[in-house]
């Protein structure tokens, strides 16, 4: 069980309170499908992803951009409980979409630029090992059946 401080629950609440899940979810998945192309693979439906101009324009990408979000809000509702709050997820990604297990922290690190990006300066060191804490957690529960 992980171990969260007074600051670290304020802190993750405050930076989903300010971000928009729509352009953040969309920025995030974006970078990471033009940053680690191969991760495209998994998205095969989802018509031209070409170029970084076509990715950052294809609704699909976008919507599910903002359902990554909706699941991290999952997490954040579920602090305490993290990995069993995942463990469907775990097992739709591990093997009906047999994703590799890497790529949820690839996005996670596309994530946490993005927001930097939003948040500007209250991105501090404090606020950014917080919020890359949390992450942490999500993708060790969204790794959990691998194992």
């Amino acid at each position: 069980m992980v171990k969260w401080t007074d600051f670290e629950r304020a802190t993750i609440q405050d930076i989903f309170s300010k971000i928009d899940y729509d352009v953040v979810g969309s920025a995030a998945l974006s970078r990471c499908l033009i940053v680690y192309p191969w991760t495209q693979r998994y998205f095969g439906s989802f018509g031209n992803l070409y170029n970084a101009a076509a990715i950052q324009s294809n609704p699909k990408v976008a919507a599910h951009g903002k359902v990554v979000l909706t699941g991290l809000q999952q997490a954040l509702d579920n602090m305490d409980n993290i990995k069993q709050t995942y463990a469907e997820l775990s097992v739709l990604h591990s093997e009906k979409l047999q994703v590799d297990s890497d790529n949820f922290q690839l996005l996670a690190d596309c994530l946490t630029i993005v927001v930097a990006a939003q948040l500007g300066k209250s991105f501090t060191p404090d606020v950014q090992a917080a919020f890359q804490k949390f992450l942490a957690v999500v993708v060790s529960a969204l790794r959990k059946q691998y194992h």
